[in-house]
């Protein structure tokens, strides 16, 4: 069931029960952020968080929430939901569940190109987010390239994906090995995937990406249904097939990118985010924003677990959606399995 708003020229359908799963996932990302600003070595009552944030609170108060745990809680609601949108423009563009950034060798392309600025250039911080900005570009390049044969098919394009990532992991592995000790092991903590300890740099990169890229996603995903029905039926509707492929696929490579720019490369979330989303709008795929809330809701509840999970260890989330991922795919394969029967 849909609503179509018309006025000044144009018309916008609206979807009320994704719409209202959108607006209630955005409410939980919401809330369970603000439990994670009052969770930690100090806590803080929910009072005293929210004055704070209003301008009325203390200086210890505002130490503890601006410059300890605000911009940690911000980056992990900006990279879910950069993560979700990306999954969602990805899965239907591939039309395949397992067509998400961390299958189709987007994130482990980011991960090479952080991991040679860590590791062989020296650089640390904004380096790195470039770095890994320019490796996830360079690696959607190539990845498009071998799969381009009279087009892009769907399955090709996931089955280089996943022959790219290999290549990747065993360059990420070597350039681990080769490092000293210490920076190894900076670098394996990276590669899990952490909002441990972002500041207000990581902040920006992540609202920068956010704020560019996901209008774009959600002014052309409204043609995503009919490329998913094929190109003479988009055609035929009017849809600039070609170019709205090309916006939408650059878009979700650059929301990857920021994301893994900002918090490392991050598994589980864009698999995940928009099949659930999905689900709970019921629909049969899931609107951008809808994935993207999700993707933040995923990512804030991950980030309490990790810390929360076991007594005065604060673990990186990557370890928490990995986990999670494990348990996701199993169930999606015994549901394959099961419909198949």
């Amino acid at each position: 069931m849909r609503t179509v708003i018309r006025g000044a020229g144009l018309s916008v359908r609206v979807y009320p029960r994704a719409l209202i799963v959108g607006v209630l996932l955005l409410l939980a990302a919401l809330a369970v952020a603000l439990v994670n600003l009052t969770t930690g070595d100090f806590p803080v009552p929910v009072a005293d968080v929210l004055r704070s944030l209003a301008g009325k609170g203390d200086a210890g108060t505002d130490f503890i929430v601006y410059e300890l745990r605000l911009p940690r809680v911000l980056v992990t609601l900006l990279v879910g939901a950069a993560l979700g949108a990306s999954g969602a423009v990805f899965q239907s563009l591939t039309r395949n569940p397992l067509g998400s950034p961390d299958f189709i060798g987007l994130t482990t392309g980011a991960a090479s190109g952080a991991l040679i600025v860590m590791l062989i250039a020296g650089g640390g911080g904004a380096q790195v987010g470039a770095g890994a900005i320019v490796g996830c570009v360079i690696t959607a390049v190539v990845v498009y390239l071998l799969a381009f044969r009279r087009g892009v098919q769907p399955f090709r394009l996931v089955l280089m994906g996943i022959g790219v990532s290999a290549l990747l992991e065993a360059l990420n592995s070597y350039l681990i090995y080769r490092a000293r000790l210490n920076e190894a092991i900076a670098a394996q903590v990276w590669l899990i995937g952490s909002v441990n300890g972002r500041g207000w740099t990581e902040v920006v990169i992540a609202a920068v990406t956010v704020v560019l890229l996901l209008p774009t996603v959600v002014y052309f995903g409204r043609h995503l249904k009919l490329l998913a029905l094929g190109d003479e039926m988009a055609v035929l509707h009017g849809v600039p097939v070609e170019r709205s492929r090309a916006i939408l696929a650059l878009a979700a490579v650059g929301l990857s990118a920021g994301a893994t720019a900002a918090a490392g490369p991050i598994a589980f979330v864009a698999l995940a985010a928009p099949p659930l989303a999905a689900r709970l709008s019921r629909s049969p795929s899931a609107g951008i924003l809808p994935a993207a809330m999700m993707g933040a809701a995923l990512l804030s509840a991950g980030d309490w677990a990790a810390q929360n999970t076991l007594p005065d260890v604060d673990m990186p989330v990557g370890i928490i959606t990995a986990a999670l991922g494990g348990v996701y795919l199993t169930w999606l394969l015994f549901r394959e399995r099961g419909a198949r029967r």
